[in-house]
């Protein structure tokens, strides 16, 4: 065996390492469960209107390099008779700015969700996408002011073009080290002889 042969294991290594991430990839990277007191918004049936909605005071921005995963974040809450919990784009806050006390002048009917929103029960999953986004919050008729608990999970994958290509890189790279070792012209100028 020649010396050069042993460098087998650095193209070996590395297409072992692009399996076991796309095999971690295709199982799923589930990050520890949170749980947040979140207000419910009170919504009390009278001749004022509709129920407010409440936002988060500041964009929840998701970077560029999120095109190359798929994060599924789970939402759940406690009350979902009393409340309803959304995702909107980021934009609504120009139109509908939340004051001191996180509430905005519009109601559910003014927002286009992008997860969740008054129609889910009691919760959703966000997939995110890059972009500035709000959360939202607002009461079912008839609600007071009261806190529930929201229970946020998060599972990550690659993206599946990230998974194609990590799949034949690492394919790739597991022959290139077999062929170091092994070299394809030595089997075939052996079996060509017998």
């Amino acid at each position: 065996m020649q010396w050069w042969r042993v460098l087998f294991v650095v193209p070996g290594f590395v297409g072992f390492a692009c399996i076991l991430l796309l095999t971690a990839s295709l199982v799923g990277i589930e990050i520890d469960t949170s749980r947040v007191e979140a207000p419910t918004v009170p919504c009390l049936d009278d001749d004022a209107g509709g129920c407010p909605v409440g936002m988060t005071p500041s964009d929840f921005h998701v970077p560029w390099g999120f095109n190359l995963l798929d994060v599924a974040v789970n939402i759940e809450w406690s009350e979902p008779e009393k409340a309803w919990i959304g995702v909107v784009d980021a934009k609504y806050a120009e139109n509908c700015p939340p004051d001191s006390n996180g509430l905005t002048s519009c109601e559910a009917e003014d927002f286009e969700f992008v997860a969740g929103g008054p129609e889910d029960s009691d919760e959703f999953t966000f997939s995110l996408k890059p972009g500035d986004y709000r959360f939202t919050s607002g009461g079912r008729d008839g609600s007071n002011l009261d806190d529930q608990l929201v229970t946020i999970t998060s599972t990550i994958h690659i993206s599946n073009v990230g998974e194609i290509l990590l799949a034949i890189i690492g394919v790739l790279l597991m022959i290139g080290a077999v062929e170091m070792i092994y070299p394809i012209k030595l089997f075939w100028k052996k079996f060509v002889k017998a």
